[in-house]
C-alpha cells in the first residue's frame, strides 16, 4: 500500500469509523440500564461512610 491509498483509505473510512465510534460513546451512557451503575458509581464514596 502507498502512501496515497492509505490516506485515502483515513479520509474516507477512517472518518465514518470514528464518527460512528464517536456517537456510540456519546450513546452510551443514556442506554436502557445505565442508570443502576451510574447511581452506585456515584454513592460508592459513601459506602463505608461511619456517620449515617
Amino acid at each position: 500500500m502507498s502512501y496515497d491509498e492509505i490516506r485515502h483509505f483515513a479520509d474516507s473510512w477512517g472518518l465514518i469509523v470514528m464518527v460512528a465510534m464517536f456517537l456510540l460513546f456519546v450513546a452510551w451512557p443514556f442506554r436502557k440500564g445505565a442508570r443502576r451503575h451510574h447511581d452506585e458509581a456515584a454513592n460508592m464514596i459513601f459506602k463505608d461512610d461511619e456517620h449515617g
